[in-house]
């Protein structure tokens, strides 16, 4: 198990989350961003809309993806 915040991720705050893979990991990630949205959260929606601008070209959301993934594999185990 893993863990990685919020911020570390690309979102707003230090809301930990913990999980075995990566994938995982990001789909918890997805979720609270959900949460925030639907909470109007704005700290949380303008971190959205930075990643959403990344989503304009696939070549730097593929990177952007890849350093997280490769940040969670480098994590020591909890």
């Amino acid at each position: 198990m893993k863990t990685m915040t919020c911020k570390q991720l690309g979102g707003a705050c230090d809301k930990t989350f913990s999980a075995e893979t990566f994938e995982e990991l990001a789909e918890l990630s997805k979720l609270h961003g959900m949460e925030m949205f639907q909470t109007g959260d704005t700290q949380h929606l303008e971190a959205m809309g930075k990643i959403q601008e990344m989503m304009q070209s696939p070549e730097k959301m593929m990177e952007w993806f890849a350093s997280k993934k490769q940040e969670f594999e480098e994590l020591a185990e909890d």
